[in-house]
């Protein structure tokens, strides 16, 4: 009531208020906090018992007024005390509601209508997704998305297949952090957390390749003889894709380094032979020429992103991609896009300085769509007072 928790306004007239309220309703008294619409309607009220119980000015001059004729008064109205609206116009004496939908309609006698109406929220939030697209091999372009907060993952999916110009279904997106995969996104999975672990990668896988073109590994397959998974989850042609990351270091100092690249592998192949296959992919930001064979092992591969917890393959395996744990995470994979493994490849911190010197992670170019939409949803939420009427007037689905 007094104001008293802003200097830029007097109290006095405040207080005025309060002494001539109080007068006519105790609940008003001191100087406790009282709801406002509570207030607002008791104050209507007074008004209109005042006005309906002012007699009408004598007419010294002039003919009789002729009342026109019209629908009667409601009887909980009477004559002597009904409102200067309802007097001088009967027939627009009462109130009607219509719905803009059904069109029907809500008549009243009473002298004013008051309704809380509700505000409406925003629907989307923004979302950076940095694309990885085999197009642009060695260009990352992060966009901004408004994406819906009720919406799931598949929403997001068609939006990055709509900015990156592929199908829905080719699409793979996992969360990303300093030290490497998280997870993977899946169709049924709610919008509400994604990019909250770590930035959203979207992946295009490379092509596969075609019938007639399948390597002479094919013809080895996974005989009887593997490991106990024998290769259950086969992309055609017995390939798989694979997500890697690069990282150096132990404990806190771990950290990525390097673009995420992706690549189909077949099942079949020895660890040379993978080996051999993530330098190839590496060759760009390699400083000189390296021969694998002979070499050993040059790193090591965790299954990374929802898999069990310190999972490596053996480089003694002569088939480490037909690994057990390669199928439980092809299971864990998710549903909406193409089945895959992230895998994170360790590297110790001396090899990576001899081969990559002081590699960090890849640089990503922002577009124009996330200044954008970062400007669009920093600021402040407005609506018109028809869009809160459209909310209010909304039909309620259970």
């Amino acid at each position: 009531w007094v104001l008293r928790k802003n200097p830029f306004i007097s109290a006095r007239p405040a207080r005025v208020l309060q002494n001539i309220v109080s007068k006519h309703s105790s609940q008003f008294r001191g100087n406790a906090q009282h709801d406002a619409l509570e207030f607002l309607l008791w104050l209507l009220d007074r008004m209109h018992e005042d006005l309906g119980a002012a007699s009408p000015a004598p007419q010294s001059r002039g003919p009789a007024q002729v009342v026109p004729a019209g629908p009667p008064l409601a009887p909980s109205t009477p004559v002597g005390r009904a409102s200067c609206r309802a007097t001088s116009r009967p027939s627009t004496g009462e109130s009607s509601l219509t719905c803009p939908h059904c069109q029907k309609q809500s008549n009243t006698f009473d002298p004013f209508l008051c309704i809380s109406l509700p505000i409406p929220l925003p629907q989307t939030r923004a979302l950076n997704v940095t694309l990885v697209l085999q197009g642009e091999r060695w260009r990352f372009v992060r966009v901004g998305l408004a994406v819906p907060l009720l919406g799931t993952v598949a929403d997001l999916r068609e939006m990055v297949a709509r900015e990156g110009r592929i199908p829905p279904e080719q699409v793979i997106l996992a969360e990303v952090s300093p030290r490497g995969f998280l997870r993977s996104l899946s169709d049924p999975d709610a919008l509400g957390a994604a990019g909250e672990a770590g930035p959203v990668y979207a992946f295009e896988p490379p092509p596969a390749r075609r019938a007639g073109t399948a390597p002479a590994l094919i013809g080895r397959g996974c005989r009887p003889a593997a490991r106990s998974s024998d290769c259950l989850h086969r992309a055609p042609g017995g390939r798989i894709l694979l997500l890697l990351c690069n990282t150096a270091g132990t404990g806190p100092q771990l950290a990525r380094f390097g673009p995420p690249l992706v690549l189909r592998e077949e099942r079949g192949v020895s660890w040379e032979q993978l080996q051999q296959s993530i330098l190839a992919e590496l060759r760009g930001v390699l400083r000189g020429e390296v021969r694998a064979q002979g070499t050993g092992a040059l790193f090591r591969i965790r299954l990374a992103g929802g898999a069990a917890p310190c999972t490596y393959l053996s480089p003694q395996d002569p088939r480490p991609l037909c690994h057990p744990a390669i199928d439980r995470a092809l299971q864990l994979s998710g549903a909406g896009g193409p089945p895959h493994v992230k895998l994170t490849v360790e590297w110790d911190t001396s090899t990576k300085e001899r081969l990559f010197g002081g590699l960090r992670e890849e640089v990503v170019q922002d577009a124009e769509s996330v200044r954008r939409q970062q400007q669009a949803h920093g600021q402040q939420h407005s609506c018109t007072l028809d869009e809160c009427f459209q909310l209010y007037t909304k039909e309620e689905q259970v």
